[in-house]
């Protein structure tokens, strides 16, 4: 509280609340001076654990592969058909195919070569028995024939297989 002085003018506490505002300056700094620390150490720690500029030159380290190209899914359009005699009767089977594609350049290739895509494809599969296309694994075996096809096409087309996969986005049989 306040204290009288021998004049009689009232006396503040203001030495207690130097020493207060000393005392809060001084934890203010010293807090600035640990979180400086814990900052210095942080990138202290991290430059030693960091590969050098020469492991990387030398390619000691991992590396780390680049993200894959974007998919492009070009549906081949219209639908394959094809007709098989089983046992005196006509079976159909109809199946639309989709390519998985990465490369712009293979696109058009793939569209300016779809006569002999088609040819090919139609071929292939006109050429399968209707009895071994009803399982699971015979239409695996399809898809996979059905990519090596069109792989074997790219590479005499365009110098490179292209194709990266064959998708089934509809398989009918009747």
């Amino acid at each position: 509280m306040a204290d009288e002085d021998e004049n009689g003018n009232e006396q503040s506490e203001d030495g207690a609340e130097g020493g207060g505002k000393k005392k809060l300056i001084l934890l203010i700094v010293l807090a600035l001076i640990i979180a400086g620390i814990s900052v210095g150490g942080t990138l202290a720690a991290l430059k030693f654990f960091a590969p050098s500029p020469q492991e990387l030159a030398d390619g000691n380290t991992e590396e780390v592969e680049p993200p894959p190209i974007p998919a492009i899914y070009y549906p081949i359009k219209p639908a394959i058909i094809v007709n098989f005699d089983v046992k005196g009767r006509q079976r159909y089977l109809q199946a639309e195919l989709t390519l998985l594609i990465r490369d712009d350049d293979v696109v058009s290739a793939v569209e300016l070569h779809m006569p002999k895509v088609r040819n090919g494809l139609n071929l292939l599969i006109g050429g399968q028995l209707y009895e071994e296309l009803q399982t699971a694994e015979g239409k695996e075996l399809l898809r996979q024939q059905c990519l090596q096809e069109l792989q074997r096409i790219m590479q005499e087309e365009i110098g490179k297989p292209g194709v990266e996969m064959v998708l089934f986005t509809n398989f009918v049989m009747q």
